[in-house]
């Protein structure tokens, strides 16, 4: 064989060596790259999901609606999700709230505890192991459910096609505000009737249900508003109308969250259930937070405040989705 051929194949076998080195190189850099815009738009989500977390933890239990303020976010804050996803994780985030509840309030809601009452009043059988008073106001909180639970499930996908939208959520978030304004106006220095947990009657907390629905029915209401609006028209003083307030949600929320997870299916991928995560915690820390605040607020001051915000929140709305979008 010549040696100018076997020179020339040797030059072109480091030839085509180099370039595959050199085309290695650049796949690698190049996916070096990918990574790190992946990892940056990764982290960009996670804050979008952190703010919605804060947002539901702070408005579910201020009588503001979280739904309104979930439909603001959403448009200048859009989650880089599938419809789905975040039809679904709008409403799994309200859990990390709820959770909030039971660690607050486990005491007052956990009924399975031995009793430490003594004495010939002291409760015998099973009842020395099982709170009569809390079985019993759960048994009122699944009362208060009902009207919601029944018609609310049951037309869920109709009330969401007629009425969640802006407008709508906006007239919600007026009425109600105007409510709350005139509610407190009419009651001021007036003495509540019911003051604490045990004198809620079956009569009045399944006329606090059907305010609920209200809340399932028109987006922009605000679950806790509408029960807190109904529960001070029967005459709850604001703490306890609260307190219920906080209970009634346990069940529904569950509820809801179960319901849209068994409608979405449990398949995530690793950057939904990311997602998902920290909204949760974030949920449940800014709840922990706005809940303490909430009780230790209304012990001097009434709701007139949220009514005024309510208002001018929902006139920002109407502005904005009629007149500047």
């Amino acid at each position: 064989m010549p040696k100018h051929f076997l020179n020339f194949a040797a030059h072109a076998f480091q030839t085509l060596v180099s370039h595959i080195f050199i085309d290695y190189n650049k796949e690698v850099n190049q996916s070096r790259y990918i990574q790190k815009g992946l990892l940056i738009i990764m982290i960009i989500e996670l804050i979008k999901a952190f703010l919605f977390g804060i947002v539901e933890g702070i408005t579910e239990w201020l009588p503001i609606s979280s739904t309104g303020h979930m439909i603001l976010l959403d448009q200048f804050v859009k989650l880089d999700v599938s419809k789905s996803f975040y039809s679904m994780f709008e409403v799994v985030i309200q859990v990390g709230a709820i959770m909030a509840v039971v660690v607050i309030y486990w005491n007052k809601i956990w009924p399975f505890h031995k009793s430490k009452q003594t004495g010939p009043l002291a409760p015998t059988g099973i009842w020395r192991y099982v709170d009569k008073d809390i079985i019993i106001m759960w048994i009122k909180i699944v009362i208060a459910c009902l009207p919601a639970g029944i018609i609310g499930v049951a037309f869920n996908d109709t009330f969401e096609k007629l009425f969640y939208n802006p407008v709508s959520v906006a007239i919600a978030l007026i009425v109600f505000g105007i409510a709350f304004i005139w509610i407190e106006t009419v009651h001021k220095n007036k003495r509540a009737k019911i003051n604490s947990l045990a004198e809620l009657s079956y009569y009045t907390v399944i006329l606090i249900g059907f305010f609920q629905l209200i809340a399932a029915v028109f987006p922009g209401t605000s679950r806790s508003g509408a029960t807190i609006v109904g529960a001070l028209i029967l005459g709850v003083s604001r703490t306890v109308a609260a307190e219920f307030t906080f209970f009634l949600a346990i069940p529904v929320m569950f509820g809801a969250s179960l319901f849209k997870l068994l409608k979405f299916g449990f398949v995530f991928s690793s950057a939904e259930l990311l997602i998902l995560i920290v909204g949760l915690i974030t949920a449940f820390v800014s709840s922990i937070i706005i809940i303490k605040f909430l009780m230790q607020y209304i012990k001097k001051h009434d709701f007139k405040v949220f009514g005024w915000y309510r208002i001018v929140l929902g006139l920002l709305v109407l502005l904005y989705f009629l007149v500047i979008k």
